[in-house]
């Protein structure tokens, strides 16, 4: 334990951002998991439908820090060029 009260208060803060990240991560990543299992499917509409979500939520974690800017570009690009030859 810190000795430090500003130290004990940034603790306190860090494991309340962590937890909200962890949240958000795991948000990005099952609507990722839900966009593979409609392609699996062969679902077009369906798979568009998770791919705006994920690409929509992968832009607001990377404009609040949850995810660096290049992390989610590379992970919309990856879900992009999926989408484009899958069908």
């Amino acid at each position: 334990m810190p000795n430090i009260k500003q130290q004990a208060k940034r603790m306190k803060q860090a494991e309340k951002s962590r937890v909200r990240n962890k949240s958000r991560k795991s948000e990005i990543k099952t609507y990722i998991k839900d966009f593979d299992a409609a392609m699996q499917r062969g679902d077009r509409e369906e798979s568009e439908l998770h791919l705006k979500k994920a690409v929509q939520h992968l832009d607001r974690a990377a404009s609040d820090g949850v995810l660096h800017k290049n992390n989610a570009a590379n992970k919309k690009s990856r879900l992009m060029h999926k989408f484009n030859t899958g069908f």
